[in-house]
């Protein structure tokens, strides 16, 4: 057994801002999705005024957005709403992949949470079952992800301490 220091966040959201960044597109689904998120993190203690939600066309733009808002500096994390279903061409497969390589290259970049609320299916039964549906909300998944994500960075280095680090 090894005695080592352990760090688990909690997803604690008061004096948090956030930024939701939803798609459009397929918007019967990313509609609830992006409900999910913000009412989740209404239910951890965020200010419905502190949360701002962006909606772009489609999953392929969810990057940029993000990237923008984050440069803002008026955001502690990001969550990525969005639904790529798939199709008869390779469309999907270009959209999903490069939608998750933009959002982590922001998170990288960033150095801030964005969490991925992108909901990539093959049809849309999985979709809705992922929207609210029998297999939950993933928008509010990701929502709760950022908060935990923020708090354990909070416990392993508070923000004071990361000051000039870049």
């Amino acid at each position: 057994v090894f005695l080592m220091a352990e760090f688990n966040g909690s997803p604690r959201g008061e004096g948090r801002r956030l930024v939701v960044v939803a798609s459009r597109f397929n918007e019967g689904i990313t509609m609830p999705l992006a409900e999910g998120a913000v009412a989740a993190l209404v239910g951890q203690g965020v200010k419905f005024e502190d949360i701002d939600v962006l909606w772009v066309p489609g999953a392929w733009e969810i990057p940029v957005a993000v990237r923008r808002a984050l440069a803002t500096e008026r955001y502690d994390a990001a969550v990525a709403i969005g639904a790529v279903v798939r199709g008869d061409t390779p469309h999907f497969d270009i959209v999903a992949s490069e939608t998750s390589r933009g959002l982590m290259d922001a998170m990288r970049d960033f150095d801030v949470p964005v969490t991925m609320g992108v909901l990539t299916t093959d049809n849309m039964e999985q979709a809705e079952a992922r929207a609210g549906g029998v297999h939950g909300n993933k928008g509010a998944e990701a929502a709760m992800a950022a908060l935990e994500l923020l708090d354990l960075f909070d416990q392993v280095m508070p923000p004071e301490e990361c000051e000039g680090d870049a």
